[in-house]
């Protein structure tokens, strides 16, 4: 049996962790009878969508993202373009789309996982022109990526610190959504397109969101007094927000959504600047990727 080509795209700094030995511990740990390895260190934002592009057009089957889930963002896209295999290896601040997938956290475990090389479809989403594979949204979570991404705190405490200090002057906007031919008007807080059900750290806003289902979960969290976010974090961290008050979810194949001017979107995390018209849509079954063998 031939051995397939293998490249690990490494973010040095994605999660705040050190990650200079991980291509010793790849070594250590890969089936070599089943891969060939090779390593590529991104070096600045977009980095990793130009080296999985390049590595797609050469005789790479397998592209592992190492990092979060906007390195798997950047890689991902390419990665489907190009009817290849992901490979994940979580070391992002959160985690998300890694968590939903079951990928273990500790590395070694999840080299194994790519071991076992059982590959799945799942379903991949569109959000204007951006891919995106985890979460999309916009609203008080977009404003924090956007202001995150200019902290040098990474990681889940400097998220929690900053969230804290800009929770309390964040003010909730009108939104019009249209989902599949129904229209909406909803004054919200944040409104989250989910394809998994996890922001990530096991903070789920779509408990019974699936990537094989063919449908996103719009899960509109309204406007609320903030001495109900303790009720909030905690519906988010015990899966319960499909029973909550404050958050409304709505499932769907095609989303407008529209709002009152330009504004911060995030898309898997990473902070963008959208106009007032968001177009979103499915796309089933896109993306091939590596995970364990479970039922999704």
């Amino acid at each position: 049996m031939s051995k397939s080509n293998i490249l690990f795209i490494i973010n040095p700094i994605s999660g705040g962790k050190d990650k200079l030995k991980i291509p010793a511990l790849i070594d250590a740990h890969l089936d070599r009878a089943k891969f060939s390895p090779n390593f590529s260190f991104t070096e600045y934002v977009g980095h990793a969508s130009e080296i999985a592009e390049e590595a797609a057009n050469k005789n790479f089957d397998v592209i592992v993202a190492v990092g979060g889930d906007g390195t798997i963002n950047e890689i991902a896209t390419k990665v489907m373009q190009q009817h290849k295999v992901l490979g994940i290896i979580p070391f992002g601040s959160g985690n998300g789309l890694a968590r939903f997938l079951k990928i273990p956290m500790n590395t070694v475990a999840a080299i194994k996982v790519i071991n076992n090389f059982n590959v799945e479809l799942i379903d991949t989403a569109k959000f204007n022109d951006k891919s995106f594979f985890n979460m999309a949204g916009m609203g008080f979570d977009a404003h924090i990526s956007s202001v995150f991404a200019g902290n040098k705190s990474r990681g889940l405490t400097g998220y929690l610190k900053l969230g804290l200090t800009e929770v309390l002057n964040y003010k909730p906007q009108i939104y019009r959504l249209n989902i599949d031919g129904v229209d909406y008007e909803r004054k919200a807080f944040v409104i989250s397109i989910a394809n998994s059900s996890q922001y990530g750290n096991n903070a789920h806003i779509a408990p019974k969101a699936s990537v094989i289902d063919g449908l996103l979960d719009v899960c509109v969290v309204k406007e609320f007094p903030m001495y109900k976010l303790p009720i909030l974090a905690y519906e988010m961290l015990s899966a319960r927000t499909d029973r909550s008050k404050i958050v409304e979810i709505i499932k769907g194949k095609n989303i407008r959504i529209t709002r009152s001017q330009d504004d911060a979107i995030h898309i898997d995390g990473e902070p963008f600047f959208m106009g007032k018209e968001i177009e979103v849509s499915i796309v089933p079954l896109s993306l091939n990727i590596v995970m364990p063998s479970y039922e999704i």
